[in-house]
């Protein structure tokens, strides 16, 4: 029996999971005194990677911010700007999905920022409600305390700087975070919802829609939900297949986002044939850091995930980090990026938090310690040192 399952009296829900006939303003007080904690250690964690990186840059003569919106970020920036390129046929940017720049471009008018600011001000916010949604997960799943180690774990991985990044990442682990609890407390619509609009962000919406989908669908066979399960079945692919027959409609091929992905940006699935090349090329040759880094993330990844299948832990959360991880390795592109493909993938961390959550306070915080300053330096090397997209 999993743990969520079972009925776990020992490892309290969220406030808002607590009946009671408390008003909105009232729940939301109650949840930002369970999640303060998570919040407060999370932007500790990042502040610092930002304070080493704006010291660096500052010594290098460069711009915070624009390391902050460097390589993926210039692509929203111009998006964001200026639209989508329908006339392109090789390397377009519609080949990014759209949720992220459009909201940029929505509210920078609203905003005493510009582009940049408003982008880098966006992912900073997605950032911290992905960090809410990532101890929500953890909390309802083990305790409070996992899920305050879970989200420090995750804001001090090797490439978390692109948390704080005019990158799409922070905002689709967001959804990602609030559709897995929406899915985990059985809110249908909600979860249906979210997932819309994971699915507009990235196109490794692929690893969550699946996961929504068949949780709905045990709910109808189940005859469980209602018309909420139907709505979360019907509605969860909407975003991410709306997105993709959009750009085909534009390119005037039903294949046009794959056409663009394989022809302009040299990016494919392979089944993992690329990733194993790269890996033992990394590990028979000298090799630049950020390969190092690329291949003990990936290869912890999988180990992580062989703990997470022999801690039991719930078969939702298995089935969205198997799909992300079979989709990161078996893709055919840029091997610098493979680490932060993974970023959406918080999942894999719970044995780690898991483990620090039973570690005594003293030993818990030099472990977090150590982990904070070494994900701070190489967010600032991959900014500022490596020449390439992180």
């Amino acid at each position: 029996m999993t743990v969520v399952e079972a009925d776990r009296s020992d490892a309290p829900d969220m406030p808002e999971d607590r009946p009671g006939r408390a008003g909105p303003l009232t729940r939301l007080r109650a949840a930002v005194a369970w999640v303060w904690p998570a919040l407060v250690v999370y932007a500790a964690v990042r502040a610092l990677g930002l304070l080493v990186l704006l010291v660096w840059a500052e010594a290098r003569g460069r711009s915070f911010s624009w390391a902050l919106s460097r390589f993926d970020g210039s692509w929203y920036l111009g998006i964001a700007e200026h639209g989508y390129d329908l006339g392109a046929r090789i390397q377009s940017n519609m080949a990014f999905f759209p949720l992220y720049p459009r909201l940029v471009a929505a509210l920078e008018p609203l905003s005493p920022l510009d582009y940049r600011g408003t982008a880098i001000a966006i992912a900073w916010l997605a950032s911290l409600a992905a960090a809410w949604g990532i101890f929500a997960v953890g909390a309802h799943v083990a305790d409070r305390r996992t899920g305050i180690l879970l989200v420090a774990v995750w804001g001090a991985v090797p490439h978390a700087v692109v948390e704080s990044m005019a990158y799409s990442e922070g905002i689709f682990t967001a959804f990602v975070a609030w559709t897995l609890y929406a899915v985990l407390t059985k809110r249908w619509l909600t979860a249906g919802l979210l997932c819309v609009f994971a699915g507009l962000s990235r196109t490794t919406a692929t690893s969550l829609i699946p996961v929504v989908m068949l949780v709905a669908a045990l709910a109808i066979i189940r005859r469980r939900g209602g018309w909420r399960a139907w709505a979360a079945l019907g509605a969860a692919p909407l975003g991410w297949l709306g997105y993709i027959l959009w750009v085909g409609a534009q390119m005037g091929r039903i294949d046009g986002w794959f056409y663009i992905q394989n022809e302009g940006w040299k990016s494919s699935f392979d089944g993992g044939i690329g990733t194993f090349r790269a890996v033992e090329r990394v590990l028979t040759r000298e090799s630049p850091l950020e390969f190092v880094l690329v291949t003990v993330t990936l290869l912890a990844a999988i180990a992580l995930f062989v703990l997470c299948l022999l801690d039991r832990q719930p078969w939702q959360l298995l089935l969205y980090s198997g799909l992300l991880l079979a989709t990161t390795l078996g893709a055919s592109t840029y091997y610098n990026s493979r680490a932060r493909y993974l970023l959406p993938a918080f999942t894999l961390l719970m044995p780690i938090a898991r483990g620090l959550a039973k570690t005594a306070v003293p030993r818990a915080v030099v472990i977090m310690s150590t982990l904070a300053v070494a994900s701070a330096y190489f967010g600032g090397y991959l900014l500022l040192i490596w020449r390439y997209s992180p």
